[in-house]
């Protein structure tokens, strides 16, 4: 048997048009991904009533910049990751001194820029002292003898006789808090990752279209 091998048009150039064509497909399927990634990502924050903000702090880039490559990636990443760490992974809590964990009700207000107070800055803030009441059943408390104003906040009693003073409850306090995993971040990335492959052929296949 004779077998006989004609190779028609240029090798050189045929191999070159192909690794081209591959780069591009790598480089585009990344960047889909990429894209997707954080799409969903900041879907499931404003999903989960986390806010915009928030949404915005996922970020996408793409390396190598600016060319294409076979070894095409995608990053994607949070600016704020401790904060998205948390709704991710629900850790339980609790006080680094080994003591109470202090819960501002609504009574107690908010500080500059809608920032929770400390019982301290309470205190100082408001000129009253807070009382520790122990509960057997349910969390105990930090109050304080004063008033609640107009607007629900715990402020002191300007009464000489005594009327309309009341005990308000201005912190809860918990030996621990186990906080909701309210994101799942990776089952987002996951399904990124399974969709590259396909993504490459789709893309190298038009490239050669």
């Amino acid at each position: 048997m004779k077998l006989d091998l004609n190779i028609t048009g240029n090798i050189v150039v045929a191999m070159r048009a192909e690794v081209l064509a591959g780069e591009k497909a790598v480089t585009t399927a990344m960047q889909d991904a990429g894209a997707g990634l954080k799409a969903d990502w900041r879907g499931q924050i404003t999903g989960a009533g986390l806010g915009q903000r928030l949404a915005r702090t996922i970020r996408a880039a793409n390396y190598p910049k600016g060319q294409p490559s076979l070894n095409a990636a995608a990053l994607v990443w949070s600016k704020a990751p401790v904060i998205i760490g948390t709704h991710d992974t629900g850790p339980l809590i609790r006080s680094k001194d080994g003591f109470w964990l202090a819960i501002p009700t609504p009574a107690a207000g908010k500080g500059a820029r809608g920032r929770r107070l400390s019982p301290g800055e309470w205190e100082r803030r408001r000129g009253l002292r807070l009382r520790f009441v122990f509960r057997r059943r349910g969390p105990s408390l930090l109050v304080a003898d004063g008033r609640l104003n107009n607007r629900g906040l715990g402020v002191a009693s300007r009464s000489k006789t005594g009327r309309g003073k009341a005990t308000v409850p201005i912190f809860l306090l918990v030996p621990q808090v186990k906080l909701a995993k309210r994101l799942d971040l990776a089952r987002d990335a996951e399904r990124a990752q399974a969709a590259v492959p396909g993504l490459i052929v789709a893309n190298w296949v038009e490239a050669k279209l």
